[in-house]
């Protein structure tokens, strides 16, 4: 651990910010003029992700651990993480390039609550000091990524429902196309759902000695699972309207919300504090 000033990762983290500021500003200017921005985009989105995880790093030299302990630490880490996977989403499926509409200015909304949090660093306990702990936390910021981005299209698809919304999202594809990658998106993070449960529960057994506890978050995890897998088979099985299918995963885009950044630390349960 390094003798850094304590904000010596906040001018790094308010410069992410602000190219978030400006991929936002570019996506909605995208839209309504029907042309696209993807380059400048995609530019704007890995200076935004660069410049996050500097301060990230800034920070782990200070503290000592890694930016999983305190609310400012789990915002700021996943500040980052969604920035990193959208990013990748965007450039490798194309069809998800809609959604940035929606996803960019939830991203500036939790850098918004980053800014209101207290930046002091916390005590790492020894349960944390597991390999495992990494794999669940990484494959449930790849599942809360892969959900953002699903959450992002169907967003925009809920706005153009609303008036004045419809002209200025014409151009973009018809509902049916893009309620296509909604639901593959949401398909993967299915996946990354599981694994990381699994992942919770050896890390659990390997830190207190048992598998599952139903503790808040645990439980919380695993309605977000049913919830999502319900979905899907809602999807599959029945001819449910377009617009029941994406609010429904907005629906576990809000669980899988509350999941990670209100259960952790409104709990005194072993997991407070992880994701």
């Amino acid at each position: 651990m390094l003798s850094l000033p304590l904000d010596t990762e906040l001018p790094w983290l308010m410069a992410g910010v602000t190219a978030y500021g400006v991929a936002t500003l570019s996506s909605w200017h995208s839209a309504w003029r029907g042309r696209s921005h993807a380059s400048f985009m995609l530019a704007s989105l890995l200076v935004a992700v660069v410049l996050l995880a500097t301060a990230i790093a800034l920070r782990w030299m200070r503290t000592g651990y890694g930016p999983f302990l305190t609310l400012f630490e789990v915002l700021l880490s996943n500040l980052f993480s969604l920035g990193l996977i959208y990013l990748l989403v965007y450039w490798r499926y194309p069809l998800a390039r809609p959604g940035a509409l929606v996803v960019l200015p939830l991203l500036l909304l939790l850098s918004f609550w980053l800014r209101a949090v207290s930046p002091e660093a916390g005590q790492l306990p020894a349960t944390y000091l597991s390999i495992w702990l990494w794999v669940h936390v990484g494959v449930g910021k790849v599942f809360l990524g892969l959900c953002l981005a699903a959450v992002g299209i169907a967003g925009v698809l809920l706005l153009r429902r609303l008036p004045g919304f419809g002209r200025l999202l014409g151009s973009l594809p018809a509902d049916e196309v893009l309620d296509v990658p909604v639901w593959r998106l949401m398909s993967v993070a299915f996946i990354f759902h599981s694994l990381m449960l699994i992942a919770g529960a050896v890390w659990a057994q390997d830190a207190w000695g048992r598998f599952w506890a139903w503790d808040p978050l645990e439980t919380w995890a695993f309605v977000t699972w049913l919830a999502l897998g319900l979905s899907l088979h809602a999807r599959l099985t029945w001819q449910i309207p377009l617009w029941s299918g994406w609010l429904m995963v907005l629906g576990v885009f809000c669980l899988a919300f509350l999941t990670f950044f209100g259960v952790p630390f409104s709990s005194l349960g072993p997991h407070k504090g992880i994701l």
